[in-house]
C-alpha cells in the first residue's frame, strides 16, 4: 500500500472491474473527485467502454480482463467490483486472495451465505470489504434520519418507500435476464437499496411477503415488485420497486404517532453524475430546490396544504470514498457517513449487513413464489 497512515500525499491507487452504468457513472467519478484516491486502472472489454475510459479520465490504464489487472495487484491499494452480479463474488474472493481490500456494488452476492464466507474471508485476511450502498447517502434518507433522531415523527408506525421508474419498454441485457445465475431482476437490483434502508432505519425484520410479477413483454426478470416487511420492533414497512409505474408515488411516505413524513422525487446526484457533473466542481452538490422540499404534518394532505415544509439536507455519495481512503489510510474501520447533519452514530456498510439484506431478499423470493409470508 503506498501512503502513510494520516496522509494523502500518495494516494492510493484504485482498480475498478467494470465501466458500465455502475462503473462509468457513480464509482469512477467518485473515486477521482476523493481526496486519498486515484483511479488507476479501469477493466473492460468493450472497446467503446474503453475509449469512454481514456476519455473521461486522461490518466487511467486500461485493461481487458480482471486477470490483466490482477496480475498487478501488488501495484494497487483497492479493487472496486462493479462488474455484472454474478461475477461479484468470485472477483472478490481472487481479489481478497491477493491481499486487496475490496469495495463491492451492491448486491455483493446471489445469497446471504456467499456474503457471509466474504465477510469471514476478509476478516481473516484483516482486509476492508465494504459494500457500496450509497442510497444511504440519499439527500431524501439523511432528511429522514435526522428527523426520527429529532423524535420529530414520534413512534413510527408504518415506513413506505417507493423507487418507481416508467419505462415499458425493456433495455434487455443480463439485468433483465431470466436466468437465476445473472441475479437480475428488480428485487436483487432497486430491491437492495428499499430493504437496506429499512433495515438501516428500523432494525431487523421477523416477516416477509412479497409480490414479484413480470409485466413487460420480452422482459424475463421481476420488473414490479412490492415487499412487506414486519421489523421485530413493530414497524411495518411498504417498500415497491418497478419500471412500470405510470404515476409515481411518494418516494417516502412515513407515518407516526405524532407526524407523518411525505417527500417526492430522487437525490439529484444521480443525474448530476450522469450529466457529467462532478463533486466539488462549484455547484453546490446534492442540493435540491426548495420546490422538491418534503412536508411534516399530521391531519392533512401536503398535496391540499397540510403540513410545514422541511428542507432536505444534502446528499452526499462523495462521504462513502472519502470514509473508504480514511478507513485505509488510517485504520479506521469499514466506512463510516461523515455527514454530521444525519445526527447519526457511525454507520458502517459491511458485508455482514448486505448479508442481512439478503436475507430478506431471499425470503422475499420464496414468499413471492408460493404467495406465502416467511418468518425469519
Amino acid at each position: 500500500m503506498t501512503g502513510t497512515p494520516g496522509t494523502t500525499a500518495t494516494p492510493l491507487r484504485v482498480g475498478l472491474i467494470g465501466y458500465g452504468l455502475a462503473g462509468s457513472v457513480f464509482h469512477a467519478p467518485l473515486i477521482a473527485t476523493t481526496e486519498g484516491l486515484a483511479l488507476d486502472t479501469v477493466v473492460t472489454s468493450n472497446p467503446e467502454r474503453q475509449k469512454q475510459a481514456r476519455t473521461e479520465h486522461p490518466d487511467v490504464r486500461v485493461a481487458a480482463t480482471p486477470d490483466e489487472l490482477l496480475a498487478r495487484a501488488d501495484d494497487l491499494d483497492l479493487l472496486v467490483i462493479a462488474s455484472p452480479n454474478k461475477t461479484h463474488v468470485p472477483l472478490a474472493k481472487v481479489a481478497l486472495d491477493a491481499g486487496l481490500p475490496v469495495v463491492v456494488d451492491k448486491p455483493i452476492a446471489g445469497t446471504a451465505a456467499e456474503a457471509r464466507e466474504l465477510a469471514a474471508l476478509a476478516e481473516e485476511r484483516g482486509l476492508l470489504l465494504s459494500v457500496f450502498q450509497n442510497r444511504r447517502w440519499d439527500n431524501d434518507f439523511l432528511t429522514l434520519r435526522h428527523l426520527l433522531a429529532e423524535g420529530e415523527l414520534g413512534d413510527v408506525w408504518r415506513f413506505e418507500s417507493r423507487f418507481e421508474r416508467w419505462r415499458p419498454q425493456p433495455k434487455g441485457g443480463w439485468r433483465e435476464s431470466g436466468d437465476p445465475a445473472e441475479i437480475g431482476g428488480l428485487l436483487y437490483d432497486l430491491g437492495s437499496h428499499v430493504v437496506d434502508q429499512a433495515l438501516v432505519l428500523f432494525g431487523p425484520v421477523t416477516q416477509v411477503y412479497a409480490e414479484a410479477v413480470v409485466r413487460r413483454a420480452g422482459a424475463a426478470a421481476d420488473d414490479d415488485t412490492f415487499l412487506a416487511l414486519t421489523h421485530a420492533n413493530g414497524v411495518r414497512s411498504h417498500l415497491y420497486v418497478s419500471a412500470t409505474t405510470a404515476q409515481l408515488g411518494p418516494r417516502f411516505r412515513v407515518l407516526g404517532s405524532k407526524a407523518g413524513y411525505v417527500k417526492y422525487g430522487l437525490d439529484p446526484q444521480e443525474a448530476a453524475l450522469r450529466d457529467g457533473l462532478r463533486p466539488g466542481a462549484g455547484a453546490d452538490w446534492g442540493v435540491e430546490p426548495e420546490s422538491m422540499w418534503g412536508h411534516v404534518g399530521a391531519g392533512e394532505s401536503p398535496v391540499t396544504g397540510g403540513g410545514r415544509a422541511e428542507a432536505t439536507l444534502p446528499g452526499d455519495y462523495p462521504a462513502y470514498y472519502a470514509a473508504v481512503a480514511k478507513a485505509l489510510l488510517d485504520g479506521a474501520p469499514n466506512p463510516v457517513t461523515a455527514l454530521e447533519a444525519a445526527a447519526t452514530a457511525p454507520n458502517p456498510v459491511t458485508a455482514l449487513e448486505a448479508a442481512a439484506t439478503l436475507d430478506v431478499l431471499e425470503a422475499a423470493r420464496r414468499s413471492a413464489l408460493d404467495g406465502v409470508a416467511v418468518t425469519l
